[in-house]
């Protein structure tokens, strides 16, 4: 199982038919269905990972431990057609211990696109998605997790819930939640 070879930056994999069959031939032990899911899951996870986590080197860390975690806990997944929400709950464990790793030091890239010619423009777009990062970066692992599943990966609140293994109700009531608290953040971060 290489990840190194797979690329995060391709589109986002959607549930192919033979998913289903791939997790059931790697729960019988199959090391190349389990790749086949590598290869078809791993541009999500890889996604869901950054947007949480926000740098690369985090999420390349972080993504791989889930991977390797869900290598040696595919055995306890009862249920193969609730595959994708056993693996993001593994994914939002490793970011959670990631995070934990590296404390609160974090990176500002420059945005692409930063325009020297003609930097006012470019410094008050750079100055907003600062804001945005360091009020995202302020928000718990589990807002942080419920509004990219939501908002990022366009996830109803009845797969939000299943993934986090909550009720629907509190999915919403914490999708809420968080977006308040981003609010609140943003207002003084600006």
């Amino acid at each position: 199982m290489d990840m190194t070879a797979v690329s995060p930056k391709a589109e986002p994999a959607t549930e192919q038919p033979g998913s289903l069959l791939d997790v059931e031939s790697a729960l019988d032990g199959d090391i190349g269905a389990f790749d086949r899911l590598v290869l078809t899951h791993f541009p999500r996870t890889y996604r869901i990972a950054l947007a949480i986590l926000g740098s690369e080197a985090d999420t390349s860390d972080a993504v791989q431990d889930a991977w390797l975690a869900a290598w040696r806990q595919l055995p306890t997944l009862r249920d193969p057609a609730r595959f994708d929400g056993w693996l993001d709950q593994i994914l939002v464990n490793a970011c959670r211990m990631s995070i934990r790793r590296r404390g609160r030091v974090r990176e500002i890239p420059m945005p692409d696109g930063f325009d020297a010619e003609a930097p006012q423009a470019s410094l008050s777009q750079v100055a907003e998605r600062d804001a945005l990062d360091r009020a995202f970066g302020r928000l718990t692992v589990e807002q942080r997790t419920i509004l990219v599943l939501h908002h990022l990966e366009r996830r109803p609140l009845s797969a939000i819930a299943a993934a986090l293994v909550i009720p629907v109700g509190t999915a919403k009531s914490r999708l809420h939640a968080a977006r308040a608290a981003l609010e609140r953040l943003l207002e003084t971060e600006r």
